[in-house]
């Protein structure tokens, strides 16, 4: 497993860093090939969070934990990923089709396009978008706390569609229209 570390307000000692290593290597079984951990320890107001994020060919498993102890918050998102593959193979196994998490998916380039000068972008993502189900997207943006997610609908040959959370109450989506 490759690691990345951030550390926000704080630095993180050596034992701290090999500690989260042991801990979220342990993640790795869950997947046949090599997975890469996104760990951000912070403080606020004296509590401490450790946020981990596991990437695995395109599918992201986050948490983040807020205790008093930075061990406790790693054990604790570690805990919470684990819970999380774990429903993940589960569903996928019950509703999709097998391997629906190791597979693998070539990047596809998203253009920049120009903004006007009126509208001032604080962020921009790129990401590739991969195709999969109307459930795996929901699946997805779920593991990840969005409110919506961007994917590829394999039953309308790939178009483009966004899954998103109701505030009503269920999901919607929206969807390319047909040429």
């Amino acid at each position: 497993m490759k690691f990345t570390f951030t550390e926000k307000k704080m630095e993180a000692s050596e034992n701290l860093r090999s500690y989260t290593e042991k801990k979220a290597s342990k993640l790795d079984r869950f997947f046949k090939e090599e997975s890469e951990a996104f760990v951000t320890f912070s403080t606020s107001r004296g509590r401490y969070q450790a946020e981990l994020t596991l990437k695995n060919h395109g599918t992201f498993f986050r948490a983040h934990e807020l205790t008093n102890d930075m061990y406790v918050s790693v054990d604790s998102a570690v805990a919470t990923i684990e819970r999380q593959i774990r429903k993940n193979k589960t569903r996928l196994a019950k509703k999709l089709r097998e391997g629906a998490v190791e597979r693998e998916v070539p990047a596809i380039p998203i253009p920049e396009a120009e903004e006007p000068e009126e509208f001032n972008v604080v962020r921009r993502k790129q990401f590739s978008i991969k195709p999969m189900s109307v459930e795996e997207a929901i699946l997805q943006m779920n593991l990840l706390e969005h409110e919506f997610f961007v994917f590829r609908d394999e039953e309308a040959d790939g178009a483009i569609a966004v899954v998103y959370r109701r505030k009503s109450g269920g999901y919607g989506l929206i969807c390319d229209e047909a040429e």
